[in-house]
């Protein structure tokens, strides 16, 4: 059985799908996935554009807007599920290396 392509999302997929809570063309996207890691994740226009692609395909975002060129996206709802779930595994990943370092 075929793993779901996004049961984990890469540090990437994580910070594009947290920015999308508001309405964002792709530039506006990488420079706020780049200011929210204070430069720490930079985004290249070919791994954008992927990734925004498989998120349509996969429903966890939508298009709603197209100005020539640009094109404007937001999270769905089911986007919103995907990255509460990945939070969620992230805190019990945290509480188990809690547990774990415990002297």
């Amino acid at each position: 059985m075929a793993r779901d392509k996004f049961q984990i999302l890469t540090e990437q997929m994580f910070y594009i799908l947290m920015c999308l809570f508001e309405e964002r063309n792709g530039a506006e996207i990488a420079e706020t996935v780049k200011n929210l890691s204070d430069g720490r994740v930079l985004l290249s226009v070919s791994t954008l554009y992927t990734i925004l692609g498989d998120f349509e395909k996969g429903h966890l975002i939508k298009e709603t807007k197209v100005e020539g060129r640009k094109r404007s996206y937001l999270i769905t709802e089911a986007g919103k599920k995907r990255l509460y779930a990945e939070v969620k595994r992230m805190e019990t990943q945290l509480a188990d290396y809690d547990k774990a370092t415990k002297e």
